[in-house]
């Protein structure tokens, strides 16, 4: 497939995060670059994000509950 070069400016803190989560992957800046094109223009980050946020809402009791425990001190619970 032919290649065509792209040029953006983004902030410095962007452009550093991007490449390091490009190297956490093991993928050139513009492989990485590619891959989060290709996954929002298929709907797949969308999808991720919708089944992530429906999976929050479905269990959001256990996640309160437990942030509920951290914040209780020991031995104040009832038995």
């Amino acid at each position: 497939m032919a290649k065509t070069q792209l040029g953006a400016r983004v902030d410095e803190d962007v452009a550093e995060l991007a490449k390091k989560r490009a190297a956490d992957l093991g993928l050139s800046i513009g492989d990485y670059l590619a891959r989060l094109v290709q996954d929002d223009a298929s709907g797949l980050r969308a999808r991720a994000v919708e089944r992530a946020a429906r999976f929050l809402a479905e269990h959001q009791a256990v996640f309160d509950e437990a942030e509920q425990a951290q914040h209780t001190p020991r031995g104040a619970r009832a038995a």
